[in-house]
């Protein structure tokens, strides 16, 4: 297990609040603090502060919740110790389904829906001992990177709730910034585990395509663009719940089937021969708001200061071709996952445009088309390949513009360039899905508004705990979720 810092004697509601993961798995293991405890603290802070976050969703019973975690302090009295989550308070995002509670996947349609089993990913988590005390917010089905619906409402930034969150994991990643959660699960297919971490000043990490597997999924085979992956405060604490995370599965048989207690081994390492390539906007190609390049830039520097060497490159791409690409595989996907609701007059009426959008365009497309769109995909990959022949990483923004007006429902412009889908605003971050690389959000700073950025980190093939030490490096050096607290915790 990675090592978490001494801890107090008796840690306070706030020092609870405020802890690492692994800190806090830590102090209920050497029984420092009990479970019930630890449930307390969160679920008042949680009064708190989740409105008007709205981020955590769902939220279950108070002595429900004591009561589960009154059965973890009588586990450990018995010498029954689950796991490093063993009492920790968690809020799977919702989309994950969640045994006995309600996941709805965010949409009207699915309103009173409650799993009888969990997700393959939220049972892993639940056999460490979690405690699930409800869900983190999501836009419908995931789509769109602004976390808002009809079910739940809209979850606002954690450094201005005038402003979006990002999505799809921006309940999560709220959460995890306004300490509501020591360390979550999020899911990412255009950005999902990205974005929102970028907003919000945390860390969000998309694994290598396979490295946790999708179960239950309809269909294992060609439908590989999401992922689960994990969130937090801390890079040792995202390492260790992937190694809950991950791990073969028979039921997903393209899931990878390294050991995952891989991650939590030591991040340390040395940088000094490592070589970084700077993407940017891909040579002017992608529209950024004013602000975004330059802060990025200037993050660029520590990892210099690390003993990194940075220069800009492109890869050998068409990028307007990846867009193309891109379009077609979300098209063929969510009509293959939305397109029997949209059979349905009735709840077809339920879906919100941009959903309906996606399965029309999906509905239009040919067996040549998709087969097209996989060959682009290839021809992607194999150019990043030829990048990481003299890089070690790849580096760009974890979004083109800064977190927008949270009463909109997606920015139309950027840089003066119409942007002609609810989702052409983020494009910056499907060059990592459609390689299936390895990518982690790290914070890059903040602009004169006090408005979040991210940087994301692309690693080689598999390379997932080389990406993981990378973003450790950094955090070391910048310490930017410590430094720039949101303002509800730091007045």
């Amino acid at each position: 297990m990675n090592q978490a810092s001494p801890s107090p004697a008796q840690p306070t509601q706030g020092e609870i609040v405020a802890a690492s993961a692994l800190e806090l798995s830590q102090w209920i293991r050497l029984r420092k603090v009990s479970c019930r405890e630890v449930m307390s603290a969160f679920l008042d802070h949680i009064e708190r502060v989740n409105t008007p976050a709205n981020a955590i969703v769902s939220l279950r019973e108070r002595a429900t919740l004591l009561a589960e975690a009154g059965e973890r302090d009588a586990q450990l009295a018995r010498g029954e110790y689950l796991g490093w989550l063993h009492g920790i308070p968690q809020a799977p995002k919702d989309l994950t389904a969640t045994a006995g509670i309600p996941s709805t996947q965010c949409s009207p349609i699915f309103r009173d829906e409650v799993p009888k089993a969990d997700a393959l990913v939220a049972a892993r988590m639940r056999a460490q001992g979690a405690i699930f005390i409800g869900k983190t917010n999501s836009p419908e089905f995931g789509l769109g990177s602004h976390t808002y619906n009809q079910v739940f409402g809209t979850t606002l930034n954690a450094y201005d709730p005038t402003r979006s969150a990002g999505g799809s994991s921006g309940g999560t990643a709220v959460a995890l910034a306004l300490r509501m959660l020591p360390v979550a699960d999020g899911s990412d297919m255009m950005g999902s585990l990205r974005n929102p971490a970028g907003w919000n000043n945390i860390f969000g990490f998309r694994p290598s395509q396979g490295r946790v597997p999708s179960v239950p999924a309809v269909d294992a085979f060609y439908n590989q663009l999401g992922c689960a992956g994990p969130m937090g405060r801390s890079v040792p604490d995202v390492a260790m719940l992937l190694s809950t995370q991950a791990g073969y599965d028979a039921r997903a048989p393209l899931s990878i089937s390294e050991d995952p207690a891989q991650f939590t081994a030591p991040l340390a390492r040395e940088f000094s021969s490592a070589k970084i390539g700077w993407l940017g906007n891909y040579g002017g190609y992608l529209p950024m708001q004013d602000g975004v390049l330059a802060l990025c830039e200037t993050a660029l520097k520590d990892f210099e200061a690390i003993g990194c060497k940075v220069e800009a490159t492109r890869p050998d791409y068409a990028m307007e071709k990846l867009w193309d690409c891109w379009i077609t595989l979300r098209h063929f996907s969510v009509a293959g996952t939305l397109g029997a609701l949209y059979r349905d007059p009735a709840k077809r009426a339920l879906l919100k445009p941009e959903a309906q959008w996606e399965v029309e365009g999906g509905l239009k497309l040919s067996g040549e088309d998709v087969w097209n769109a996989t060959v682009a995909r290839t021809q992607w990959y194999t150019a990043l390949l030829a990048l990481f022949e003299r890089y070690d990483y790849l580096v760009l923004p974890s979004a083109q513009i800064f977190p927008f007006d949270a009463k909109e429902h997606w920015p139309k412009a950027i840089a003066g360039r119409t942007m002609d889908t609810y989702h052409r605003w983020m494009e910056v971050v499907i060059g990592g899905t459609l390689a299936g690389l390895p990518v982690m959000c790290v914070p890059a700073g903040f602009n004169a508004q006090g408005l979040p950025m991210g940087l994301q980190v692309i690693g080689k093939p598999h390379a997932d705990f080389s990406v993981l030490q990378l973003a450790h490096a950094y955090d070391q050096a910048t310490q930017w979720v410590a430094r720039r607290l949101p303002a509800v915790l730091a007045a």
